[in-house]
């Protein structure tokens, strides 16, 4: 498992050059404010909000989370947690202010694109975005 990616992913880096192409700039693993030891993949902190883009096993994918046999109870214990920190996570960062815009791994990086830009534009437009940071 150590070799599993936990930055830069394929699906963020995808996601990330055509956020780029269409003349976006973000940041990258910006510190979650308030919550040591979190990171929002791709941040637009201007307007606050925050992209997630997560894998289908570590975040419990409905449709591709798989369920490992050996140590398994270890496993849906460690998972589990994983989508409390999840939620809890969304929650904080809504209290803030921000939009929280997740998405999983397998889904199409154009329309993750497409879909972080259009809440960017929202945003951008709405009177009240709520600070900077």
């Amino acid at each position: 498992m150590s070799r599993q990616a936990s930055k830069d992913t394929a699906a963020e880096l995808a996601v990330r050059r055509l956020l780029h192409a269409a003349g976006l700039r973000y940041r990258v693993e910006y510190p979650v404010p308030g919550m040591a030891r979190r990171r929002i993949d791709v941040a637009f902190t201007s307007v606050k909000v925050a992209v997630l883009i997560d894998g289908c096993f570590w975040h419990g994918c409905p449709e591709h989370a798989t369920h490992p046999k050996a140590n398994a109870e270890w496993w849906r214990q460690k998972l589990d947690r994983n989508m409390a920190r999840d939620r809890e996570t969304t929650e904080h960062l809504e209290t803030l202010g921000w939009t929280v815009l997740r998405f999983w791994e397998h889904e199409a990086p154009e329309d993750v694109a497409q879909g972080i830009a259009a809440a960017v534009r929202r945003r951008k437009a709405s009177p009240k975005r709520g600070g900077n940071r």
